[in-house]
């Protein structure tokens, strides 16, 4: 094994023993959780380690980079955008994510719909982002997402588009709130949305820093970079 990979296996198995241990502090189970590494930045070398490791669900924040691993890796990889969207680069997304985690406007939404539709994509997953900040005079700190009053009528048009499966929420904890109350207020947020949406009731939350309070708040998805990867 070389060295890379001994790091890698070492780092991703902290991971997943953080991971059991936030699981059962929570009263859940770890097939509750799904675990997406995020990859920007590093080397198709490090993913080829990760499929390796039998990881199969990688995260991408910008499409010029997901766009081109995509093509270069195993075909029964899920690949999860998770970046901030510009308009211009939607055409290409929608040729390789397999899931948009960052939806936050019914205009992305709409083009994202009708370029799957073409594709003939029968399904492509969606969450919406909501924004978690508290001051709505900043727009959200630059992290993106709809806010909370706004979520309702999004969900609704949302799931009337075709080739588009809306399955939650996702959100990052804004910089001027602890993850705990961040995750808390989600996935208050979310159950709201899940009683009159059901099927809207996954959570796309907690990054290497927070997962463990996103996991004790209901996060199914989880988005962990550095804790196996290290830093770029």
């Amino acid at each position: 094994m070389s060295a890379r990979k001994s790091e890698i296996s070492e780092a991703l198995a902290s991971v997943e023993s953080r991971i059991s241990k936030a699981v059962l502090k929570a009263g859940r189970l770890r097939s509750d959780v799904k675990l997406i590494v995020v990859t920007k930045t590093f080397p198709l070398t490090d993913l080829e380690i990760c499929y390796e490791l039998g990881l199969r669900e990688f995260g991408e924040n910008r499409d010029q980079e997901g766009s081109v691993k995509a093509l270069e890796l195993p075909s029964d990889i899920n690949w999860h955008f998770q970046g901030q969207i510009q308009s211009n680069k939607l055409k290409s997304i929608a040729t390789w994510a397999d899931v948009v985690h960052s939806i936050d406007n019914f205009a992305h939404a709409s083009k994202l719909s009708a370029l799957s539709t073409d594709l003939g994509v029968s399904s492509k997953e969606v969450f919406i982002q909501v924004s978690l900040d508290t001051n709505k005079s900043d727009p959200s700190s630059e992290r993106g997402g709809a806010w909370p009053s706004e979520l309702a009528t999004l969900t609704e048009q949302i799931l009337e588009l075709p080739s588009l499966d809306l399955i939650g929420l996702m959100a990052v904890a804004p910089l001027n709130l602890s993850p705990d109350l961040a995750f808390e207020k989600l996935f208050q947020i979310s159950s709201e949305i899940r009683s009159d949406f059901p099927t809207v009731n996954r959570i796309s939350a907690g990054m290497s820093n927070d997962f463990e309070a996103a996991i004790l708040h209901g996060a199914t998805h989880i988005r962990i970079g550095s804790q196996i990867l290290g830093l770029r």
